[in-house]
């Protein structure tokens, strides 16, 4: 039923005008609940949909479908994208994606699905983004109760490699690269915000902090969030709400706007060290690293999805239009209908399954915040285990890519 439905949607939406009239490539994501027939929904699709000749995708605990989230619920979203064939590959775990001299394709950018079973996914991930010409990937990995599936089937199920596989993977990567000739804007929304200014870390040891700009890093951490040791209690009840945001060294973790920038990863603070003053935090830290604590809230979440939109929205907008386009942007009803002037031609977007509706007031309210600013777009993604931008592997943060 839940296959005819999505059928039945993309066939009216292919005779209507501004849509893809001929797609051969199709985005698939499916709830936990229909993991353990996947094989069973591609080859359903793939025999109804005979024309497009490659898949991805992946199941994720909930998915989004333009306006609408689905959590703990059988349910399926479909996009289908008519995009030039030699502009894009799908890859899997059998089928990698091949890079060099004579391949006849060079990746710019990539949506990644990955298994976070894998072992040392996050070095995977990076070494997929040093195959491509930004080093920009996007995506997230899989989250489910059940089986952690991907889909990822190219030239009709004739990729080199696949052999019997069906379409259906479990572990690896896999995905669909796109060439120099398919244009998107991507961002990243952490969902916190700093609570001090931004620090150096001068001495660290593995994955411990021990010295921020010179001083025991714990006590910059009390002194920056006003944590008291002398009340046990409400100190932990406040450090289990503090992270840190951590970039690279000659990097800012904190931008001219106070808010975190797309190179900053947040960590949970896992523990206290105070025999050396130290912090330990959920990832490997080095000297010369930059940082700043943090908090999570529904609050800093919306704002900083709004934010992410913003920017997004100001990039895809000509920076010079007509006075009747500017007057039916500036209308009240902007806001949800879909303007040729924004050049969207659909939209991918990649959320930590913490996140979602509840987390920001309601039933669906996150990818509500993404249709008012972005009007009714195409738009498909899942709520990930853990979330892919450039070459990071984030947690608690959503990735909106938006397809000009």
């Amino acid at each position: 039923m839940a296959a005819g439905l999505v059928l039945a949607q993309l066939r009216a939406q292919m005779a209507l005008h501004d849509y893809a009239q001929a797609p051969t490539l199709g985005l698939l994501y499916v709830t936990d609940h229909y993991a353990p027939w996947a094989q069973d929904i591609l080859d359903h699709l793939g025999a109804e949909l005979p024309e497009i000749t490659d898949w991805s995708g992946t199941v994720g605990v909930g998915i989004a479908s333009s306006n609408v989230e689905y959590f703990d619920e059988p349910a399926l979203a479909v996009m289908l994208c008519e995009l030039p064939t030699d502009q894009y590959r799908v890859f899997s775990g059998v089928a990698p994606l091949a890079v060099g001299e004579g391949m006849g394709f060079e990746p710019y950018t990539a949506l990644v699905h990955a298994d976070a079973g894998t072992p040392d996914v996050a070095e995977l991930i990076a070494e997929m983004a040093s195959r491509t010409a930004t080093g920009y990937l996007f995506g997230g990995l899989a989250s489910s109760r059940t089986e952690s599936v991907q889909f990822a089937v190219g030239g009709n199920g004739n990729i080199k490699g696949h052999g019997a596989a069906g379409g259906v993977f479990r572990g690896g990567l896999s995905g669909v690269a796109f060439g120099e000739g398919i244009a998107l804007v991507s961002r990243v929304t952490q969902g916190c915000q700093p609570v001090a200014t931004q620090r150096v870390i001068t001495a660290a040891e593995d994955n411990v902090i021990t010295e921020l700009d010179g001083e025991p890093a714990l006590d910059v951490l009390l002194r920056d969030t006003g944590i008291s040791l002398d009340e046990p209690h409400s100190a932990m009840a406040a450090l289990r709400a503090t992270l840190v945001g951590l970039t690279e060294p000659g990097g800012d973790a904190v931008g001219r706007t106070g808010n975190f920038g797309a190179d900053v990863v947040v960590r949970h603070i896992i523990g206290l060290d105070p025999a050396r003053s130290g912090v330990a935090v959920a990832d490997h830290v080095s000297a010369g690293m930059r940082m700043a604590f943090c908090k999570r809230s529904p609050q800093a979440a919306r704002a900083d999805l709004m934010r992410i939109c913003a920017e997004i929205r100001e990039e895809l907008e000509p920076e010079e239009m007509p006075l009747p386009v500017a007057a039916a942007l500036a209308a009240p009803d902007a806001q949800t209908a879909p303007s040729p002037e924004r050049r969207i031609a659909g939209a991918i977007y990649v959320s930590c399954a913490g996140r979602g509706g509840p987390h920001f007031g309601g039933p669906s309210a996150e990818l509500q915040i993404v249709r008012r600013a972005l009007g009714d777009v195409p738009l498909v993604g899942f709520f990930a285990g853990g979330e892919i931008a450039r070459h990071h592997l984030y947690g608690y943060t959503g990735v909106l890519t938006v397809f000009r």
